[in-house]
C-alpha cells in the first residue's frame, strides 16, 4: 500500500498530467481549421456587407464585410476565393476564403454589374456597363486583368452555362444574348430578342450540353424561350395574372426579374417582381405546377440550395430572403439580411 506521501505525489502528477491532457485539447480545438460547407451568399447592393446563409438551417451565420455597392458574387471551386464586383470602386474585389478579408482589388476596364466565374476557377468573367461595354476576363491565377472581350454593346449579366463551354452575355441595350467560348473567349453567336435581356437561366440536355437558353426580357411579365442548337427563339411565356383582389406591386426595378432550374431539369422557377410571387414550370413542356405568394416585396434574384430541394429568392424591397420548398411550393422562411439584397449564389465556403 502507498504511504500518505506517496498518495500525495501521485494524485499531484495525474492532476498535472490531466491538466495538460486538458489543455492539449482546448488548444486542439481552437486551433481546428474552417471546414467547406455550403453556403448562400447574398449581396447587399444598398450596404457594405455580404450576407452568408446556412440552407440547413436559414439563418445567417456571418458577413463579409467592406465593399461598398457590391453587386455580383462568385466563388471558387476550392473555396479559396470569393470574388465580388465592386461598383464603387470599379474593381474585381478578391476576399480570402477563410478569413473573409479583402486581399486585392483588381481595376477594371468599365463599370461593373455581374459576374461569372469557369468551372475550374482559372478566370471570371465581369459584364461591364457604360462606354465600352463588353466583358472583362481576370485570370485568377495571376489576380491580373487578362483580356476584354468586345460584344459589340454593354453586358448587364454573364452566366456561365451546364457544361462551362461558353458564358452568356446578356444586354440591356443591344437588346441581345451573346454566346461566348470560355477556350478561345470569343463571341462565336447572337440572338436577338427584341426587348432588354435581364436574368438569364438554362436547362440541360441528358449529356450536360446546353439544350434551352430562358431569358426575361424588360417590361415583360414572362420569359422567352431559345433553343441552344438552332440559335433561334422559341416560345416566349407570359406569367399568370396577379391574383384577384391583390395589389400590383409599383415600380421599383423589372416586372419578372430571377429565374432558376432545378438540377434533376425538371423545374423552371420564375420571378414576378410586380405579382410579387415566384412560379414553377416543369420541363420540358413548360406547364405551370405551382405558385408561391411571397412575404417579401421587389423579388430580383434567385439561387437553390445544394440539393435543389429549396430556392432563395432576394426580395430587395423589404431586405430579406424567401425560402420556398420547390415540391409544395410553399414560403418556409423569411430571412432577414442587409439593405437592398440582389445578386446571389450558393458555394462550398469555409466556415467553423
Amino acid at each position: 500500500m502507498m504511504d500518505t506521501k506517496q498518495r500525495r505525489i501521485s494524485f499531484v502528477s495525474f492532476s498535472v498530467l490531466g491538466t495538460v491532457v486538458l489543455g492539449a485539447l482546448a488548444f486542439s480545438v481552437a486551433a481546428a481549421p474552417p471546414k467547406l460547407k455550403a453556403r448562400i451568399l447574398q449581396t447587399n447592393y444598398a450596404g457594405d456587407n455580404i450576407s452568408i446563409i446556412d440552407p440547413v438551417t436559414n439563418t445567417v451565420v456571418g458577413n463579409i464585410t467592406g465593399i461598398e455597392l457590391g453587386h455580383g458574387v462568385a466563388v471558387a471551386p476550392d473555396g479559396s476565393h470569393i470574388y465580388v464586383s465592386d461598383e464603387a470602386e470599379e474593381t474585381l474585389d478578391v476576399i480570402d476564403g477563410k478569413t473573409f478579408e479583402v486581399t486585392s482589388r483588381i481595376p477594371l476596364d468599365g463599370h461593373p454589374n455581374n459576374i461569372a466565374i469557369t468551372k475550374n476557377g482559372r478566370r471570371v468573367f465581369i459584364a461591364l456597363l457604360g462606354d465600352k461595354g463588353g466583358l472583362d476576363v481576370v485570370d485568377t491565377a495571376t489576380g491580373k486583368l487578362a483580356k476584354r472581350i468586345d460584344t459589340g454593346s454593354t453586358v448587364h449579366n454573364p452566366y456561365l452555362s451546364p457544361d462551362g463551354r461558353y458564358v452568356l452575355a446578356g444586354s440591356q441595350t443591344a437588346k441581345n444574348i451573346t454566346v461566348v467560348d470560355t477556350e478561345t473567349e470569343a463571341p462565336v453567336w447572337s440572338v436577338n430578342m427584341g426587348l432588354g435581356v435581364r436574368p438569364l437561366t438554362m436547362s440541360a440536355n441528358p449529356d450536360g450540353s446546353s439544350k434551352w437558353i430562358f431569358a426575361q426580357l424588360t417590361g415583360f411579365n414572362g420569359f422567352a424561350v431559345v433553343d441552344f442548337a438552332t440559335h433561334k427563339e422559341i416560345n416566349r411565356i407570359k406569367l399568370p395574372d396577379i391574383t384577384p383582389g391583390k395589389k400590383l406591386f409599383p415600380g421599383g426595378g423589372e416586372v419578372s426579374h430571377g429565374m432558376a432550374v432545378t438540377k434533376d431539369q425538371k423545374t423552371l422557377l420564375v420571378a414576378s417582381r410586380v405579382n410579387t410571387a415566384v412560379y414553377s414550370y416543369s420541363l420540358p413542356d413548360l406547364k405551370l405546377l405551382g405558385t408561391t405568394e411571397l412575404g417579401g416585396k421587389g423579388p430580383g434574384w434567385m439561387t437553390l440550395s445544394p440539393d435543389s430541394k429549396t430556392v432563395y429568392i432576394a426580395n430587395a424591397v423589404t431586405n430579406d430572403v424567401s425560402v420556398i420548398d420547390i415540391a409544395s411550393m410553399k414560403e418556409i422562411s423569411l430571412i432577414k439580411v442587409g439593405y437592398t439584397p440582389k445578386r446571389s449564389t450558393t458555394a462550398m465556403i469555409f466556415q467553423q
